[in-house]
């Protein structure tokens, strides 16, 4: 969703990006260097970014783990937050799926030791980084036209991951094609694909693609 991300910081949200693990250990990379990579595709995409530091391949729905997610929701005072879509093959995936869903109600409570004022997100939207063979059935797209580039740049920041790995590289490629396969489907040269449980209610039509 990285051309989503670039939208939303250039229309003035403030953005912020949390990782919930350092990506590491990968056959290129190591802590540091991910660390730098991460700073690098932020700045790319002009947003704030945190790192919660679960362990990487064994990230687990726990109390705790809702916990300091919920504390970050609180500090940041998020309206809208953004997890991967539930159906998938990494672990780690669903695990953080089930760690937001929760901690966005979490978040709300009063009397619990947790940093930052109380909030109830007041949205929850999936974006679609799935292992699966899955086909992306969104509840709604956003336009990216005019993104792509800084798309790109962003996910290419990730050497370790996405130019180092030689068959990791048409990743990119096929991004880009998803990009404007779902840009087709609403008129545009690009857009993202986002699924809600929740009605998205409209006031009118004036913003609509």
């Amino acid at each position: 969703m990285g051309g989503t991300i670039a939208r939303l910081a250039e229309q003035g949200h403030r953005v912020l990006l949390l990782d919930m693990t350092n990506g590491e250990p990968t056959p290129f990379g190591d802590p540091e260097t991910r660390a730098k990579e991460a700073a690098a595709a932020a700045k790319i995409l002009g947003v704030e970014r945190r790192l919660l530091g679960l362990p990487n391949r064994m990230v687990v729905h726990s109390i705790e783990a809702r916990h300091q997610v919920a504390g970050v929701i609180r500090e940041h005072q998020a309206e809208i937050v953004f997890t991967p879509y539930f159906e998938d093959a990494h672990p780690d995936h669903i695990a953080t799926t089930r760690i937001v869903e929760d901690a966005r109600f979490d978040a709300k409570l009063s009397k619990i030791d947790l940093p930052g004022d109380p909030i109830y997100p007041r949205w929850l939207f999936y974006y679609y980084c799935t292992h699966l063979r899955h086909v992306a059935n969104p509840s709604f797209l956003i336009d990216t036209a005019g993104y792509e580039q800084r798309k790109r740049e962003a996910i290419v920041a990730y050497e370790t991951q996405f130019v180092k790995p030689e068959k990791n590289r048409r990743v990119v490629d096929w991004l880009e094609a998803q990009g404007r396969y779902f840009g087709s489907r609403v008129g545009t040269d690009a857009a993202e694909p986002f699924f809600t449980k929740e009605p998205i209610g409209l006031n009118g039509f004036s913003s609509l693609v």
